[in-house]
């Protein structure tokens, strides 16, 4: 009876230890930052809603070219997919460092004259692919691709389908 009550005690204690090192592997459970790319700059936070999940919300200033800046608000769940693969083989996933998927919702805040007079969508809502990586203990880029929708060009109320998106940007984590 005592070998089979310290056999289990070892085979669990085992599998209790395993299985802490997977909680390890997770989105962190809030980060803050601010991001800069070629015409604009953000503030950011992602709140983690699960071992994978995280929501980033973000507030900035952003457009296609310098005359169309404008206030920019943006939503976006984003699926970290390989942040067990990155530890298995010991690269950092600190502050959510990592390939993700998501799907990005973006409202451009402008008058309908200026929709009229630009290239900016209202709300543009982006099936997205990107990278994040950490350079040193705060820094780090993101790039990301997609395709998605445009909605509200100018007054037509029109819905433009395959919208490209490219996205580069680097920023510093609070």
């Amino acid at each position: 009876m005592t070998k089979v009550f310290f056999t289990s005690l070892l085979v669990m204690s085992s599998y209790f230890g395993f299985s802490q090192n997977e909680k390890d592997i997770s989105v962190e459970k809030s980060v803050f930052g601010i991001q800069t790319g070629l015409l604009g700059i953000w503030a950011h936070n992602e709140l983690k809603l699960s071992n994978q999940v995280a929501l980033r919300s973000e507030v900035g200033l952003g457009g296609l070219n310098t005359a169309n800046i404008r206030p920019v608000l943006a939503l976006e769940p984003r699926w970290y997919y390989n942040l067990k693969k990155r530890a298995d083989k010991n690269k950092r996933i600190d502050g959510n460092s990592g390939n993700y998927m998501s799907l990005r919702a973006r409202y451009h805040f402008h008058s309908t004259e200026e929709a009229e007079k630009s290239d900016l969508y209202h709300l543009l809502t982006v099936a997205t692919w990107g990278i994040r990586r950490n350079i040193g203990k705060h820094f780090n880029y993101e790039a990301g691709v997609g395709v998605g929708l445009g909605f509200e060009k100018g007054n037509s109320r029109n819905i433009d389908f395959m919208v490209p998106y490219a996205a580069f940007s680097i920023g510093y984590r609070f």
